[in-house]
């Protein structure tokens, strides 16, 4: 009998010591996820934080008729379809700061929203813009711009915007 019992037991043991391997393992692997997940999501925050600042660098440069800063930080692929309907790619629109055609001054920032997939983004930014554009008069309208990025060769870069304005909050 107390051969028996002494098999049972070293049975059980022997159950215990291989669930608890068992438990070990999956419980590496799920801190491996959850620390995969927490990197993805701080990776996430750093890119983020560098697209937002790009939009701010975009409104500077289109103020300071930066052509330079513009043409680096647009993909040459660029789309922009303006709040008039016109459509510019990269060349035109950046030659349409250059000539006059679109005259920016200011911009005040109420909104920069920014989603993330992979190498891709898209950002909405609500600014008051004061411009003068297409030979009319100087205003301040509150533009929305859509915009979709990419990232290459480690670098995000704007691909399409579309402007509309948007309702200012009282």
């Amino acid at each position: 009998m107390i051969k028996y019992v002494k098999k049972i037991v070293a049975a059980l043991s022997a159950v215990i010591f291989v669930c608890g391997l068992a438990y070990a393992a999956d419980s590496s692997k799920n801190t491996k996820k959850q620390a995969d997940i927490k990197m993805s999501m701080e990776k996430d925050k750093k890119d983020e934080q560098e697209i937002k600042s790009l939009y701010l660098q975009m409104c500077r440069s289109m103020i300071a008729k930066d052509l330079k800063s513009l043409e680096e930080i647009h993909g040459d692929d660029f789309v922009l379809v303006h709040m008039t309907g016109s459509k510019m790619n990269k060349a035109e629109y950046i030659q349409a700061i250059k000539d006059g055609t679109l005259n920016y001054y200011s911009a005040e920032h109420d909104e920069i929203l920014v989603q993330i997939n992979g190498d891709s983004a898209v950002l909405r930014g609500k600014s008051r813009i004061n411009a003068a554009v297409y030979g009319g008069g100087r205003h301040t309208w509150p533009l929305q711009a859509d915009m979709k990025l990419a990232k290459r060769k480690g670098k995000w870069v704007f691909v399409f915007s579309q402007a509309s304005t948007y309702t200012l909050k009282k």
